[in-house]
């Protein structure tokens, strides 16, 4: 059975991770994985698999994690409340451990009413911090939810999601305090734009002592262009893009845009490193799997490390 999670071991190590993501297709295309799984080789830690991400429906994420495997990277399973109650996403854990998936990141989800699905049924039997619970005690205690034992437990590097720019700001900090007492080995924040919300949010983090207990991965995603920057700002809900970034992409010439949203992404990049209580970056290139590894050159983050 294979070994334990890579991404663990590196953070442990005391190195700063890099993660990226790769968004599962619209249909059972695996040649569509394995070619967004290339320029991701060698470049990231760790790979995320999306869940029915928008609340559209792709290719199942345990399905696609298998096959990013296959292809050499380290998956992170994406795992979502929205879709499944507890006996589902207990033998979805299972069956994912048992191919070989040792991350698993867990998550409320978009709700479906922003999908192409808007009469489906929201499950939510439970709640992201008492997903992450759930599976603690499967890894740590041997346990089901119902109380009976595994025969052999799913031993999962626990991962959760913190959105430090939703409102009230001085929330946030509270519940990431409760993702790190239900067992959330690391985080992966929201994209990140407002870096002084940032700086404030890693500050009482920093403060409150959940630093110490848990990793936290900054997330960053690198603006194509003026357009993409405004659909961000105005309709995506939880990100804040300040107008500093707007601006600055406004002022450069349109085919010169893209460059200029990998400049502050690495500029960004540059500052987590140096940050105290920030153990590494999660960069979300959506659908721009390919630019990967020029992020990753420019922002000097390469190699990466090789763990035994």
């Amino acid at each position: 059975m294979k070994a334990g999670s890579n991404l663990e071991k590196i953070l442990r190590a005391g190195h700063f991770a890099f993660t990226g993501e790769l968004g599962p297709p619209r249909g059972c295309n695996v040649e569509h994985v394995r070619e967004k799984a290339v320029p991701l080789k060698g470049m990231v830690d760790m790979v995320n698999i999306t869940d029915n991400q928008t609340a559209m429906v792709r290719m199942s994420s345990w399905a696609a994690a298998i096959i990013a495997l296959e292809e050499g990277l380290e998956p992170n399973y994406q795992m979502v409340c929205r879709d499944r109650n507890r006996l589902a996403m207990q033998a979805d854990i299972l069956g994912a451990y048992c191919h070989g998936l040792r991350n698993i990141l867990c998550l409320s989800g978009d709700h479906q009413q922003f999908g192409d699905h808007p009469n489906a049924k929201g499950v939510y039997d439970i709640d992201s911090i008492q997903l992450i619970n759930m599976v603690k005690n499967m890894r740590d205690e041997g346990k089901f939810a119902g109380g009976a034992e595994i025969d052999v437990p799913p031993k999962f590097f626990i991962g959760a999601a913190a959105n430090p720019f939703g409102e009230p700001y001085e929330w946030r900090v509270h519940r990431l305090a409760k993702k790190v007492a239900a067992g959330a080995d690391f985080i992966q924040t929201q994209c990140i734009y407002n870096m002084d919300l940032m700086r404030e949010w890693i500050k009482q983090a920093n403060d409150m002592g959940l630093t110490e207990k848990t990793y936290i991965l900054a997330g960053v995603t690198p603006m194509k262009s003026l357009g993409m920057a405004k659909y961000m700002k105005n309709r995506v809900p939880g990100i804040d893009v300040p107008d500093e970034v707007i601006n600055r992409l406004a002022g450069v010439d349109k085919k010169k845009q893209a460059d200029e949203g990998i400049k502050i992404a690495c500029e960004q990049i540059e500052e987590f490193k140096e940050t105290k209580g920030i153990a590494g970056v999660h960069l979300m290139a959506i659908e721009w799997e390919h630019k990967v590894p020029e992020i990753a050159e420019r922002a000097k983050v390469l190699p990466r490390p090789v763990m035994d």
